[in-house]
């Protein structure tokens, strides 16, 4: 199991963004980073693939363990992973939204655009 931890590299970003920078105890080897990175080329798509991937972990290892005081629940950890990996989606989704404006600047435009309004309405 090969692991680099390199912030300039495309992988270290990934890395950085789940908190995998541990060496001696990794969530993911290399070739797992690449493969969310083949997956999708954005960092943080590739680290929402990533954080889904340890949401399910967390689910399918601890569901709900009880021991003395100790109490670890799967379900609670694998809801905030997939809050975080939607919040990643979403940044990468607001960045590419744009806005369309019209410019009204005569007579002709007044009236198009009150006809356009109206054709939104109705479709």
């Amino acid at each position: 199991m090969s692991f680099t931890y390199d912030t300039k590299t495309n992988r270290g970003k990934v890395r950085l963004i789940i908190a995998d920078q541990d060496a001696t105890d990794p969530m993911f080897d290399d070739d797992e980073i690449d493969a969310f990175l083949s997956i999708n080329s954005d960092i943080r798509l590739a680290a929402a693939y990533a954080l889904g991937t340890m949401a399910t972990n967390q689910v399918m290892v601890l569901k709900v363990i009880k021991l003395l005081d100790l109490t670890t629940d799967g379900a609670k950890v694998s809801d905030a992973l997939r809050r975080l990996a939607k919040d990643l989606r979403d940044q990468v989704a607001n960045e590419y939204a744009f806005d369309i404006a019209e410019m009204i600047d005569n007579q002709f435009s007044v009236r198009e655009f009150w006809l356009k309004e109206a054709l939104r309405d109705v479709a």
